[in-house]
């Protein structure tokens, strides 16, 4: 199809190659050999009367024109499928849409177990992936319409993504029940003086959110394990003296199953606001705004129970050192 004299086919393949910076990775993309795209890059160059990209050392860099091109040529592509994809009406009883959703695996243990459940017996065709969000930039799958939700803490994710509240947690401390050094309650001189496991997200990133506050208070703690993911806390603190520090959802759910028991975390930590994140480009999608619809209720339904042992004073003075 032309516009203008423009094959707007030759759109796809610019917005592949000023993403991939990569005349192979952007034939990867779209499917395509080396000599088509250079072809269709050859095309284009012709057509805006600009190299768009150029090479440097082993990737390509755009040009201003190219730079410029990016993110308007994005948009038209994201307005395209979204007007293609979505329908006057969506039957959820008769779809059989995949969608693809990228959390951490608490938000997937505490939240998406039970919509998954719920979906299959409303709609049992529909499909799910599941998507770990431990990569550089969530955000970016947005952008580029790779994923259809995105779920995580509001706070973390810049841009003009649409979004909505899903739920808000708070964070607990965990121990084995088996644990005698521990009494009725958490005491932060009880907590500074056990082992620790703690979640990182990748090595080089930053700790937890409880690390973080314990040095704005100038306190250290010894941290004997460091676990890849929030669903590994509880088991490496089974068996042990180790204390964990988790969400309080994740904490109820373990408790059901592991022989753990909870205490209100001895620090002031901020709460955790969980929301959904989307493509503006897909307000309007029948599917999207369904399932949205399902993670609310599920929500809503699943919230934590009450705190379960109170919190002893935290320490307001900072460790001598």
């Amino acid at each position: 199809m032309r516009f203008g004299h423009l094959d707007l086919n030759l759109l796809v393949a610019l917005d592949a190659l000023l993403t991939e910076r990569s005349i192979t990775l952007a034939g990867q993309q779209l499917h395509l050999s080396q000599s088509a795209v250079s072809a269709a890059l050859g095309r284009l160059r012709e057509y805006f009367g600009d190299e768009l990209l150029v090479q440097a050392g082993r990737r390509m860099v755009p040009t201003a024109v190219g730079a410029e091109l990016a993110g308007p040529v994005r948009r038209i592509l994201l307005d395209i499928q979204s007007t293609v994809a979505t329908r006057p009406a969506f039957d959820p009883a008769s779809s059989d849409r995949r969608f693809s959703l990228m959390m951490s695996d608490y938000v997937a243990l505490v939240l998406m177990v039970d919509v998954v459940q719920r979906v299959a017996k409303l709609a049992p065709g529909i499909s799910f992936e599941l998507i770990h969000n431990n990569v550089a930039a969530p955000g970016d799958h947005l952008d580029h319409a790779d994923i259809d939700l995105l779920i995580m803490p509001a706070e973390t994710l810049s841009g003009g993504h649409s979004k909505e509240r899903l739920f808000v947690d708070d964070y607990v401390c965990i121990a084995w029940t088996d644990n005698d050094e521990l009494g009725d309650e958490l005491s932060l001189e009880a907590y500074l003086k056990a082992a620790h496991v703690v979640m990182q997200w990748s090595r080089g990133r930053a700790l937890s959110l409880d690390e973080f506050v314990l040095s704005k208070m100038g306190l250290e703690r010894h941290i004997e394990v460091i676990a890849m993911n929030f669903g590994m806390l509880p088991n490496f603190v089974v068996g042990t003296r180790r204390l964990a520090t988790v969400q309080r959802r994740l904490a109820q759910h373990y408790v059901k199953t592991i022989p753990l028991k909870i205490f209100e975390a001895p620090l002031d930590l901020p709460v955790l606001d969980e929301s959904v994140h989307w493509n503006a480009a897909f307000d309007q999608d029948p599917a999207c705004r369904w399932l949205r619809q399902i993670l609310r209720e599920v929500s809503n339904e699943v919230a934590p129970s009450a705190s379960v042992k109170r919190p002893t004073k935290t320490l307001a003075k900072k460790r001598a050192p």
